[in-house]
């Protein structure tokens, strides 16, 4: 579907699936740790990074540096969360602003599938796991309506309402792709999938978290940008053109191994092509895995950016006449 420069996929098997959620660590209290403060965050400027751990304050303001520098002279308007459990650093830029979800959607709607199964005691069904697989792993549309009708309104927001998402609103009608998302709730979702919490049971964020590590290559743009080689790579992306600001283009991940534990969510818009918007993400991620693993044990060469051939820059849910003229 795209041309790349290089394979960014990391292979997982079952039992590096089960590593991860051995030891990745537990969510308590849903948003707990979160930096879901929303009165501490809104104290800080627009874009910094903290440290809990006085060794690595200097790490932090490094990375306040160089996102900024990755940025600086980008038309895209961006929303970015940091959080890497093992430094203690978390970054915020624009976290609560609010953009179209595009595909990152489907991340959470195939977590609220899972929740809604958990609720009844049952596993999906054949045809079920079936369009789970597409839908992740190829970011097929059908599959995502598939679920969004299955599921309804009602059952996404008691997810998002146990999942403390509380800045997601579900698009209405079958535009799964227009639900309102914040940098700040997309790491909140990566975190409900890589670490033990009251809302998704260790079954189900394996389940979820191995479709995202079979990602095909040509969808595993954006935030695997220069991770190391040999660490494990979940990621999930969104890419959508809209009247205005452009192109919608979103990518969250998670990279875990080698002593590393950390999350990227990124989501923008006014990017005059898709390329651009993945040039944007692309950039920011680079510097991010720079920075994180620095003074760490090498872990491999970092993943390449990858380029989209301009004739294959095509949405990624083709919306109804009505909704593509909306802003």
């Amino acid at each position: 579907m795209f041309l790349v420069k290089t394979r960014m996929r990391t292979v997982l098997t079952a039992t590096s699936v089960a590593v991860v959620l051995a030891t990745a660590g537990t969510i308590a209290a849903v948003g707990t740790g979160a930096a879901r403060a929303t009165s501490s965050a809104a104290a800080l400027p627009n874009n910094t990074c903290t440290a809990s751990k006085p060794s690595q304050v200097p790490v932090a303001a490094k990375l306040t540096r160089d996102i900024n520098a990755a940025l600086r002279g980008r038309t895209s308007i961006s929303g970015l969360r940091v959080e890497d459990r093992n430094r203690g650093i978390e970054c915020r830029y624009s976290e609560g602003r609010e953009f179209d979800s595009a595909s990152v959607v489907k991340a959470s709607i195939l977590a609220a599938v899972l929740r809604w199964h958990q609720e009844t005691g049952t596993w999906l069904s054949a045809t079920e796991q079936s369009e789970a697989t597409v839908m992740i792993e190829k970011s097929d549309n059908n599959a995502a309506t598939f679920f969004w009708n299955e599921l309804g309104h009602a059952r996404f927001q008691h997810y998002l309402t146990l999942a403390t998402m509380t800045e997601t609103i579900p698009s209405p009608g079958g535009t799964w792709g227009l639900t309102q998302i914040t940098a700040r709730d997309e790491l909140q979702q990566l975190r409900l999938l890589t670490a033990a919490n009251s809302v998704l049971t260790n079954r189900s964020r394996a389940y979820e978290l191995n479709l995202m590590a079979h990602v095909i290559s040509s969808e595993r743009w954006g935030t695997p940008s220069g991770a190391p080689s040999g660490l494990n790579v979940y990621v999930k992306n969104g890419w959508l053109p809209r009247a205005t600001l452009g192109w919608r283009i979103n990518s969250i991940g998670a990279f875990y191994g080698h002593g590393r534990n950390y999350m990227i969510a990124m989501l923008t818009d006014n990017n005059g092509s898709m390329q651009y918007g993945v040039d944007t993400i692309q950039r920011v991620a680079q510097v991010v895995h720079r920075d994180l693993n620095a003074g760490l044990p090498a872990a491999g060469t970092p993943l390449a950016a990858m380029t989209i051939a301009p004739a294959l820059q095509r949405p990624d849910e083709v919306l109804p006449a009505s909704a593509a003229r909306l802003p």
